[in-house]
Parts: C-alpha cells; structure tokens; sequence
C-alpha cells in the first residue's frame, strides 16, 4: 500500500514538473527573443567637423568657430514589433577656435553662431511598429513633415531641434499616409537654455497620386507656459513632377491661413508658395514665390518649429518672418560636379505689407558644393552673401561661409 501511494507521489512529481517546464517554456523563449533583439541593435554614430564664419557690417566683431557635433547611438532589434532607440550628442568648440557669440551669452561681442557647447540626451524612443501600416513612438524624437517648412529638425545647426513627443504613423492603403504626433516639450537648437514645454497637436495627412503628393495639414502649437496662446496653421500642399522626353518638369503649390492668439492680441495671417523647376541633361533650374503675410504690419505669419535655415537664404536673416511679412522671390541652378552636388541660389526679399520706410529687405546670393567620399564620408562648402535693403528694416549686410568634414556609420 505505501509503496503504491509512494509510486503514485512520485509520478505526481513528475507530471508537475513536467509541466512546470512547459509552462516555463515560452517564456525562456521570449526572454531568448529579447536577449537577441538586444544583441541584433545596431550603434550608428555621426560626426561633423565645421568651421563657420560670419562677417556683418555692424559695431560687433567677426565671428568665427570650428566646432565638432558628435552623435552616438544605439537602436534594438525588433521584439514582438516592439524596438527602442537611445542617442547621445555633444558639442564642442575645437583647437581654441571659439570666437563667436553662442546665443546663450558667450561672446555677446561677436556675431551669432548658434552652436553652444552641449552634451544631452538626443533621443530616447520606444517604438512599435506592425508591418508597413503603423509606427508608433514614444519619447525624444526627431520629426520631420514634408519639406520641412513648418515641422522639421533644424539638422543645419549642431545641436539639432528634437521634440519630447508621442507621434503614430498609419497607412490604411497603399498611398494614403495619415500623420498625428502630441509635443510636450520642444529641444531646440540653443542647448537646453531655451527648451520649451508645449501642447502641440499635428495632424497630417496625405495622398500619393499618379502626378503628385496631396497633403493637407493642421498644427495646433501652444506653449504651455500658464498662458493663453494659440499659434493654428492650417494648410494644403502639392509636389510632384512630370517627365516628358528628356526632360522631367518639378512643381509644388501651397497654401496655409493662420491664427495667433494671446492674452494681448489676436492675428491672422497666410503664407502662399509656388515653384516650378525643369530638370534637363542633369541640370535643375527651379523659380519661386514664397509669401509669408502680415497682418496690417503687426504681425508676420511665422513658423517656430520649422527648418527655417533651409528656406528665405542660407545667411539666416528671416528665421524669424519680420511684422511687414516677407516676399521671397528666387531662383536656382544645382547639378552633379566632380562626383558631387553643387547649387547656386538668388533671392529678391520684400516687404508683404509696405511702409514709406520698409519696402525693400534686400538680396541674397548662396553657394554650395558637397560630396561623399565612399561610404562613410563626406565633405562640403558653402557660402552666403546677403545685401541689405532699406535702412528702417534694421537689416545689415552678411557675409557667412562654412567649412566641414563628416562621418556617418
């Protein structure tokens, strides 16, 4: 009898622990799938060694620096759709050549470089995605809608401009891409002297048709600053391009109306733009007309959250949209040289609303030559000369040039 129960016990025993290691099991498993999304991660590194100058005919000293911006990061494999992403960036001034103003208060004597000594978190996401049809983050990011021009990371610079943000990006059908990402707080370019917490919803939306991308939008921005503001821009926007014998014929339109709204004063605004180009045996030749409005001559339709540096010339004299709006009218040439890319650009500035004393705001020539050297290298030039107009925009001749070496992994 005893050996009976004994035997009985010990097939008990067993049973259990057999089926203890079953339901153990899968979850070894997962924690093996882990281990190896971890191990599959991959660390990605960018460095940039720029020496930037800046001669302004005004009482403030030539400005010169060579800075090194430094990114390094690490993103994991994937687990169950799910992945992660932690980047650092640091930036330094160089072999003592640091004679510029940071515009954090270094070298107020000196014209502006805005690329301030740093070393912070560059982005820390948590991702999710399902196959091709939603991508989800959550954490510091990098965004970037459309060309920029109102939501972009301000990659110019060395610090560049992250969000601390949720963002989803969902394709229901093949072509229609829908876009909505909620900021908190906005990582500029400036360090983190001039970060700012925000409630910002955007929305995007857009269409790929068979001549072009349709795309409307709505960025609702607010500082959270325990005021009432508003800043809403609402827009539509068509880029595409034909091709028609030897020839490939580029075009964008776009329109956008906005309102800003404080405890002070309430404005509207709109900005329009269209371009046209034709590419031909290699050559891009390209026109446009960018207005950004003025209310009255108070207010100027404004972008704070855009890649400002890329649009209005490259010496930086409209990143912020003067309360007279701002008429850009230009033109550009751009090809392949010598295994590279080289563009030339002229701007007409004007004033959207004028007064007897602000109708001109001057003219801007900009030249560019950059290459990549193999996989992992790259190099550039670029200059820019800015020619003030009348006198009462406040506005004064700017001579900047650039020189850099990079390396991306």
């Amino acid at each position: 009898m005893e050996q009976t129960t004994l035997k009985h016990t010990k097939v008990t025993l067993l049973s259990a622990a057999i089926s203890g290691m079953v339901a153990v099991s899968p979850i070894m498993t997962q924690a093996d799938e882990f281990i190896d999304a971890i191990k599959e991660g991959e660390v990605s590194g960018d460095f940039r060694l720029r020496y930037e100058t800046v001669d302004q005919d005004n009482n403030l000293k030539d400005a010169k620096a060579l800075t090194l911006r430094s990114r390094l990061g690490y993103q994991t494999g994937d687990f169950f759709g799910f992945s992660g992403m932690l980047e650092f960036e640091d930036v330094r001034s160089v072999f003592g050549v640091n004679k510029y103003n940071d515009s954090v208060g270094n070298g107020t004597e000196y014209s502006i470089i805005p690329d301030p000594a740093v070393t912070e978190l560059d982005q820390a996401f948590l991702q999710f995605k399902m196959e091709e049809e939603v991508t989800a983050r959550l954490g510091r990011q990098v965004i970037n809608y459309d060309n920029q021009r109102f939501i972009g990371d301000v990659g110019w610079r060395q610090d560049r401009q992250t969000f601390d943000a949720f963002t989803v990006d969902y394709m229901p059908v093949k072509g229609l891409s829908l876009q909505y990402g909620f900021i908190n707080k906005r990582n500029r370019v400036f360090a983190e002297d001039k970060d700012l917490d925000s409630k910002d919803h955007l929305f995007n939306a857009s269409y790929l048709t068979p001549v072009g991308k349709l795309t409307g939008y709505a960025y609702l921005l607010e500082m959270d600053n325990h005021t009432n503001n508003s800043l809403d821009t609402y827009g539509i926007r068509f880029a595409g391009s034909t091709d028609a014998s030897d020839l490939k014929f580029l075009y964008t339109a776009e329109y956008a109306s906005q309102k800003n709204k404080s405890d002070i004063a309430k404005y509207d605004a709109s900005y329009y733009f269209a371009e046209g180009g034709v590419d031909i045996y290699g050559i891009t030749v390209k026109v446009g007309y960018e207005v950004l409005g003025s209310d009255d001559g108070k207010y100027g339709f404004s972008t704070p959250l855009a890649t400002a540096h890329k649009f209005n010339g490259w010496a930086d004299q409209f990143l912020d949209t003067p309360v007279q709006g701002l008429k850009d009218l230009y033109g550009s040439l751009g090809g392949d040289l010598f295994a590279g890319q080289w563009s030339a650009v002229y701007h007409d500035f004007k004033a959207d609303e004028d007064t007897p004393a602000i109708k001109d705001l001057g003219k801007e020539i900009d030249l560019l030559y950059s290459r990549k050297f193999g996989k992992h290298y790259n190099a550039g030039i670029k200059y820019a000369r800015y020619s003030a107009g009348d006198k009462a925009s406040g506005k004064v001749d700017t001579n900047k040039f650039w020189l850099w070496v990079g390396l991306t992994f």
